[in-house]
């Protein structure tokens, strides 16, 4: 559990990071708010305090013991880009380069980003990507966890339970699926689309370790992390959340899954994230 000091500090880093989410979009003109926004506690927690990270890139002389990332929602780059910048990754200036041709941070993160492991975008393949690292880390006896980040509307993809199965077959303890559960994806709600619930019996049948926490609660997201680490199969991490979450306009509202806002909306959105 976190102190209060911690808890304050990673508030101010999340209210940044929602910042930076619609400042990118809007001077983009393009990208995803609503889903950016709903993963910030998550994002924010797990890369400032819980993850091993190598600032220093390639540099670092603990590089190869590092945690592993993968943004399987990879849509959801302007919080990976916002996070990236605040540990130092690359100048936080580089932030409005979003979506410029050329860039390093490009719509879809891709690895000569520093800081970002594998290319990601095509919904359904993190994990399976995610379950080969993490039996490479494995093999080669190092100690590194690996984290994926999934949208629940990508569960609806078969090969996403191809690597549910294969992640307890192959004793993948190292592996921690955290599922931004906003319940809502591009064509609306997930339980009109393809019903996922009951979510958690369903990951429990495949013989996954299943937490399930409010999703913009930073001490639940941390201590589930934490607990994950210690367990002795995969654990999936059912973040509970809101789409466009701080946003009022945003919230809950799947026609912000992938929209740019007007001058007006950028006003306001900047005005309640102050």
């Amino acid at each position: 559990m976190l102190d209060n000091t911690e808890i304050r500090k990673i508030e101010e880093l999340c209210k940044e990071n929602r910042r930076n989410i619609i400042k990118m979009v809007h001077n983009a003109q393009s990208g995803h708010p609503g889903g950016s926004l709903s993963a910030t506690e998550i994002m924010t927690v797990l890369f400032h305090k819980c993850m091993q990270t190598a600032p220093k890139w390639k540099n670092d002389p603990n590089y190869e013991k590092r945690d592993r990332f993968v943004l399987s929602k990879g849509h959801a780059s302007p919080i990976y880009y916002s996070v990236l910048s605040q540990l130092g990754y690359f100048p936080k200036k580089d932030l409005m380069t979003f979506r410029i041709f050329g860039t390093l941070l490009q719509g879809h993160p891709a690895p000569f980003c520093p800081g970002v492991e594998v290319a990601t975008g095509s919904l359904g393949q993190g994990l399976s990507i995610s379950c080969g690292i993490a039996l490479a880390l494995k093999l080669d006896k190092n100690p590194a966890h690996v984290f994926v980040l999934m949208g629940d509307g990508e569960l609806q993809e078969g090969s996403v339970w191809e690597g549910f199965m294969n992640a307890p077959c192959r004793k993948l303890d190292n592996l921690i699926a955290i599922i931004d559960r906003n319940r809502l994806q591009i064509d609306g709600c997930t339980e009109n689309i393809k019903a996922l619930d009951p979510l958690d019996e369903k990951l429990k049948a495949f013989n996954w370790n299943v937490i399930e926490i409010d999703g913009h609660d930073i001490n639940a997201i941390y201590d589930a992390i934490e607990a994950a680490k210690k367990a002795d199969k995969p654990t999936a991490i059912i973040a509970d959340t809101v789409k466009g979450k701080g946003v009022s306009f945003m919230e809950n509202n799947a026609g912000w899954h992938g929209k740019a806002t007007n001058q007006e909306e950028f006003e306001k959105a900047m005005k309640e994230l102050e």
